[in-house]
């Protein structure tokens, strides 16, 4: 796999916010990387849409009892705990109803990418997954597990690293890149730009 480099989001003081990969948005890839999160790591995993004015940051309720693939959407169940539909991929709609082509480009992802936040100070604070529709909206975010938060979702005392491990895993399989050295140097919230 060919590494995929990182471009840098700046804010009007031309001071660095994030780094992003973009990655491919082929329906195999994504229901590849899809899976990978919730079936192998759903015990880590923080997800939901990151939309202007609401932020949801669920817990999976366990391994899902089934995820599958259908007409475009990624459905990911956890039986009588919930479930959630994602598009991934073409849906064209029933045959006796098609959806019209700017239907089905509007549903379709039009970005996803990795994303690593940097505070003010340009040290990493936050890493994920996040991916758009047609219209650039957001469809799902998904909030890699940070050093600075503990699994209660509290502010640890000091930094764990081998919560990183998930994301740098994905960064090797799904983008080529092995990790820069720049994840270990964060400080922590405290520094974060307002």
């Amino acid at each position: 796999m060919t590494p995929i480099p990182h471009s840098e989001i700046r804010n009007s003081d031309c001071k660095v916010t994030e780094h992003v990969w973009s990655l491919p948005l082929e329906e195999a890839f994504l229901d590849r990387l899809l899976r990978d999160a919730f079936e192998n790591h759903s015990h880590e995993l923080t997800f939901g849409p990151l939309i202007p004015g609401a932020a949801y940051e669920l817990k999976c309720p366990g391994k899902p009892e089934r995820v599958s693939l259908s007409g475009g959407y990624l459905t990911i169940h956890w039986g009588a705990r919930g479930h959630f539909h994602l598009c991934i991929g073409t849906n064209y709609g029933p045959a006796a109803s098609p959806n019209p082509p700017e239907v089905i480009v509007q549903r379709r992802p039009s970005r996803a990418e990795f994303y690593r936040g940097i505070d003010k100070n340009g040290h990493p604070v936050t890493w994920g997954f996040r991916m758009f529709n047609g219209d650039t909206t957001p469809q799902i975010t998904i909030f890699f597990p940070n050093p600075f938060l503990t699994d209660a979702d509290g502010i640890a005392e000091k930094p764990d690293w081998d919560r990183l491990a998930m994301w740098e895993k994905f960064l090797r399989a799904y983008a080529g890149v092995e990790p820069d050295g720049l994840d270990r140097t964060g400080k922590g919230f405290g520094n974060a730009a307002a």
